[in-house]
This record gives C-alpha cells, sequence and structure tokens, in this order.
C-alpha cells in the first residue's frame, strides 16, 4: 500500500512556499505546473495562468510534498485541521528545520525534551502550515 502525501492548498503563494520548502527541507522541486500550461490553456482565466496547478517537492529521504494553488472561483479557507510531522535522526537536523521554518512564522512550542523524543517542536510557518518536529525520537 502507498503512504499518503500531503497536498498543500495555496492562495496565489503556492511557487513561494514550495521554494521556502525546498530551502527549508533540503528537498528538490522535481515538478511544477502552472495553470496557463495546462493542455487546454483557453479554459484558464488569463488572471490564473500564473497560478500553480501541481508542484511536487522530493524529499532527501524520497518522501513527497505536493502542493498547488485554489482554482479561480474556488474559495481558499487556509490550511486547516492537519499538521505536518516530521522525524530527525539528530536534535541538530530538527533544530536547524525548526529555525528556517519559524522564521516569519509562529513558534507554538519551542524545542524541547519530552519522554518520546530528545527534542519536539511546534510552529506554524509564515504560509499557515503547522509543523510537529522531533528530534532524536526515544522510541524508534
Amino acid at each position: 500500500m502507498s503512504n499518503p502525501i500531503p497536498y498543500l492548498s495555496f492562495n496565489g503563494q503556492c511557487a513561494e512556499a514550495m521554494h521556502f520548502y525546498e530551502r527549508a527541507l533540503d528537498g528538490r522541486i522535481g515538478a511544477m505546473m502552472r495553470m496557463g500550461d495546462a493542455p487546454a490553456p483557453h479554459q484558464v482565466p488569463p488572471e490564473a495562468a500564473d497560478l500553480i496547478m501541481y508542484a511536487d517537492l522530493v524529499l532527501p529521504d524520497g518522501g513527497h510534498l505536493y502542493a498547488g494553488d485554489c482554482p479561480p472561483g474556488m474559495p481558499y479557507q487556509g490550511i486547516q485541521g492537519v499538521a505536518l510531522a516530521m522525524n530527525f535522526s539528530s536534535t541538530a537536523q530538527a533544530r536547524r528545520v525548526f529555525d528556517a521554518l519559524s522564521e516569519n512564522g509562529q513558534v507554538i512550542m519551542a524545542p524541547q525534551a519530552t519522554f518520546w523524543a530528545k527534542e519536539f517542536s511546534m510552529c506554524v510557518d509564515r504560509f499557515g502550515t503547522t509543523w510537529s518536529l522531533n528530534g532524536e525520537r526515544l522510541d524508534a
């Protein structure tokens, strides 16, 4: 069975967000398709041509993070009810990613020891995505 892949929606900021995640997570953008590049571009309003239809960030461990901008005419309600959790083999890795993701965002829980990891932190990045980061899980 395949693992779930997060697919984030943005309100016109997808390209900026994915480049931010590429740097913060040491990933590589594998694909980024604009709505104007779709097979039927005449069906895309001119003001939506530069919006991202589909983006794929390939993570160092082979995982993926997908994203796209909310299609024209569809109300954008933000990212709600989900947090992206990541496990790191070292607290240094977890701290570096936390520092990058929380810049210009909101710290929910600063990195600290817990009973399940040497270090755990939570933040909401500047694009509204919530992150839960484990550094050196103790139960792994």
